[in-house]
């Protein structure tokens, strides 16, 4: 009789749901409409809150920042007042930008020397692209390391006004975005007749996908943005996801799907909503099953395996994870990663 590995078989024990921290890149925030000129409000995002701002009239810069004042701790978005474009707290009217650098100190005769010398708040880095507002996180606060690129069907009015869905799921980042490497799910998991061909190539941080010889183009950018083509007969529809971590173990999963303007009643108008629909798997005449359906179940009660077993129709789920492991700096020698 053979010798039982009981390490293999009692590993679930010490095994974690999500051991990741939160990772570097880029991130959704919220709708540029649904920030106005001069609010400020509370949000959570990326494991802690921030305060959220957008400077004063039509032109009003967008902030995110640290919660708590460097002068005496209050805190910013309980009584903060936007001054120009400058979040002003409401303890001694300290204003700060949307850089972190502080402004102003009214009753000052003479600022202190490090306000001179670098911003003084934590806050990220914020960008507006898309209709849409974008921060960059690192754990250490450095720059960007990369800009967001071009969506050509979110930056052209060619394109119809995408519809757009959102769900929180229990688990963190890492996992929602591995699935899209996972191919041997595809059949399993959502009912697709066959497991589909693909290649994939890892670069920098990026990764481009090609499933079924082009039918499906995929293109993620970093931990928090990816790009997914659908191509039928020359007859293109576009998934955007931007996924935001809320928490290590909490996502919260954004989409947004566009195609062309096809001339409404035109066979290229049907089949780019049929598109669409077979994304949310809501297509007629069709069996496969949407993510919202299936992968939610899994999402919401797995472990992660950090040694998982894997045969050879398993895709590149090593390459995925080692990939992975550059948004988290300092951790990139981490086992259990």
């Amino acid at each position: 009789m053979s010798v039982i590995d009981l390490k293999l078989l009692q590993e679930t024990k010490t095994l974690e749901r999500c051991p990741f921290p939160i990772p570097a890149g880029w991130f959704f925030v919220d709708y540029s409409k649904n920030l106005a000129p001069g609010e400020v409000r509370n949000v959570f995002l990326l494991d802690q809150e921030w305060v959220l701002f957008r400077g004063e009239g039509e032109e009003g810069k967008a902030g995110l920042s640290d919660p708590f004042c460097p002068h005496l701790g209050a805190h910013l978005g309980h009584g903060g007042k936007v001054v120009g474009d400058n979040i002003r707290c409401t303890f001694h009217h300290w204003q700060f930008n949307p850089e972190g650098w502080c402004k102003d100190v009214p009753y000052a005769k003479i600022m202190p020397p490090v306000c001179k010398k670098q911003p003084i708040l934590r806050t990220l880095p914020v960008i507006e692209k898309w209709g849409m507002i974008w921060c960059w996180y690192h754990p250490q606060a450095e720059a960007p390391q990369w800009e967001l690129p071009s969506i050509p069907e979110l930056e052209s009015d060619d394109y119809i006004e995408p519809r757009t869905g959102h769900w929180e799921v229990n688990t963190a980042v890492q996992e929602v975005a591995e699935n899209g490497v996972d191919f041997a799910h595809l059949k399993f998991l959502h009912g697709e007749p066959e497991i589909p061909p693909a290649t994939t190539e890892f670069k920098g941080h990026e990764i481009f996908t090609d499933m079924k010889n082009g039918y499906i183009k995929g293109h993620q950018c970093g931990p928090g943005l990816a790009i997914f083509r659908f191509d039928h007969e020359g007859v293109v529809a576009t998934m955007v996801s931007y996924s935001v971590p809320y928490t290590r173990e909490q996502t919260k999963m954004n989409m947004s799907f566009t195609h062309f303007k096809y001339p409404e009643g035109t066979k290229e108008a049907m089949v780019a909503q049929h598109l669409v629909n077979h994304m949310v798997g809501e297509a007629d005449g069709e069996e496969s099953a949407g993510f919202e359906s299936v992968d939610f179940i899994v999402w919401n009660n797995k472990k992660y395996r950090p040694n998982p077993l894997l045969c050879d129709g398993d895709g590149p789920i090593l390459q995925y994870r080692k990939w992975f492991k550059q948004f988290y700096p300092g951790n990139e020698e981490n086992p259990n990663l």
